[in-house]
């Protein structure tokens, strides 16, 4: 089986993460969140993965010199101009010459849910498509999804007020399709999939859709991507990631609690690290304080950041207090 992954977006809620490096790379507890997507792709006999490309491809091209990511080749399609969700999954899947059943995935979610049963679920319905749903406390915050008694999707209902709807189910980011729904996507359009085509669906009877409770985060704000990471180092899922990287260095006198530190970090003499990423490269200096941020540039001794996104090119003063902060 195939899959497209859209990978294209700008990453821009992550900046300045996202400045040198695009989102899908980003590692979350040390490994590429694409690896991470493809994984659990391959693990449901995914063989074949199109990354549907816009934004800075090329360091796409660099990570996977192979053309392989977690065992499942890769296609780079390069889409020539934004062509938002429709518009790049036409494009992609074209590329690849799709012809069947395929599996959509947004390339920054996260999530648990067993590939190959939504696809046994798909074609028990018989239907050109299904999406997978899942379900959030707060219903005025999504798109929420209403199904009926057989499964058919029968409403989208945008940010709706308590009273609006009885459904607590929102699109989860990951669809099956025939590849007939490609009919539906003109050629070299941009073209939106959860506006458009997935309403044209529904008023066709031609949309499913599978509610599960399964693990599930958008890693595409700093919170997120935050608990992403912690998610995989503390048990609160099945997979349990080390920590800490092997070509890190933490001087013996700091103290690095429920935290992520990357390859070729430096973590300073009594240095404190709690609830924090560390990414790759980041240093933090003698008796610095490190809690609750994402760190790709320095810290510099005796500084406290709180809940702050330090970029690549970032540095905090030595001595500084920063709270809510990004830099650059």
């Amino acid at each position: 089986m195939r899959a497209v992954v859209l990978v294209g977006g700008f990453g821009t809620r992550l900046r300045p993460l996202t400045l040198d490096i695009p989102k899908p790379l980003l590692p979350v507890a040390n490994v590429r969140l694409l690896e991470h997507v493809l994984a659990s792709l391959g693990s449901a006999g995914v063989t074949e993965a199109v990354l549907a490309l816009g934004f800075k491809p090329e360091p796409f091209f660099e990570a996977f010199p192979e053309g392989v990511c977690a065992g499942v080749k890769l296609i780079y399609a390069v889409e020539p101009e934004p062509m938002d969700t429709a518009g790049a999954i036409g494009f992609a899947a074209r590329f690849a010459g799709v012809d069947d059943t395929f599996i959509v995935v947004n390339g920054d979610i996260l999530t648990d849910v067993d590939y190959a049963s939504l696809v046994r679920f798909h074609r028990d319905r018989g239907l050109e498509g299904t999406i997978h749903l899942i379900p959030v406390d707060d219903v005025t915050q999504f798109g929420v999804v209403e199904v009926d008694d057989s499964s058919c999707v029968t409403r989208f209902v945008e940010k709706p007020q308590p009273h609006e709807t009885t459904s607590r189910f929102v699109n989860a980011g990951t669809y099956v399709l025939e590849a007939s729904v490609l009919d539906r996507i003109p050629v070299g359009q941009p073209l939106s999939i959860e506006r458009v085509v997935f309403p044209a669906m529904v008023a066709d009877g031609q949309l499913a859709a599978l509610p599960t409770e399964d693990y599930w985060v958008d890693t595409g704000r700093p919170e997120t991507y935050l608990k992403a990471n912690l998610d995989l180092i503390d048990g609160s899922r099945s997979l349990i990631l080390a920590s800490v990287a092997a070509q890190a260095h933490l001087d013996a006198s700091a103290v690095v609690t429920h935290s992520v530190i990357g390859d070729s970090c430096d973590v300073g003499d009594g240095a404190i690290v709690i609830d924090s990423v560390l990414l790759p490269g980041a240093h933090v200096g003698p008796g610095a304080k490190v809690e609750r941020s994402l760190i790709m540039g320095r810290v510099n001794a005796g500084a406290s950041v709180v809940s702050c996104v330090i970029g690549k090119d970032g540095i905090v003063e030595a001595g500084a207090t920063l709270t809510d902060v990004k830099i650059p």
